[in-house]
This record gives structure tokens, sequence and C-alpha cells, in this order.
């Protein structure tokens, strides 16, 4: 899978909600209601990401939930970290 240019990074990003490209990833930070339900979601998408083959970094602080999405294997973002940003949009939905 080839890694994207950074023009097609920047022409996706319109579609997907919150997230943004910062030190070749895709990063989107979610605040959530309470602890709690920031690591029911980290659940969700990592049960979703399990059956994709496909991780994103987790980083969970308190309320706050990033996720950070690259194809290692590539060294860089591919459509599959596109793909798997916008199903956790709507696992978070």
């Amino acid at each position: 899978m080839a890694v994207l240019t950074d023009d097609e990074v920047d022409a996706a990003l319109p579609d997907l909600d919150g997230w943004e490209r910062a030190d070749g990833t895709l990063r989107r930070s979610v605040e959530f209601p309470g602890f709690l339900d920031g690591i029911d979601a980290v659940r969700r998408v990592g049960e979703h990401a399990e059956s994709k083959d496909h991780h994103p970094d987790i980083d969970i602080r308190w309320r706050t939930v990033t996720f950070a999405l690259v194809t290692h294997s590539e060294g860089g973002i591919t459509q599959k970290d596109l793909e798997m940003a916008r199903d956790i949009d709507g696992i978070l939905a």
C-alpha cells in the first residue's frame, strides 16, 4: 500500500471529523464526559482495530483520548489510515 502525499491527505481531511495531520500521523483528540466514557470508547475502537489488524496509537489523559494513525510498515499515512479514521468517527458518533 502506497504512502499518500501531503496533498492527498490534506484533500481527505475535510471529510474527517476533527482529524489533523501532525508529526507524520493522522491525529484526533476527543474529550469525553468522564474518564470511563473515554475508556469505553478506547475498548470499542480497540475491538474494531483488532478485527481490521490495523491498530491506532492511543493516548489516554483523564477525559481526553488521542488517536494517532500511521501505517508503520509503509512509513507514512496510507489509505488504510484514512479508512480507520472514518471507522473511528463512526464508532464515536
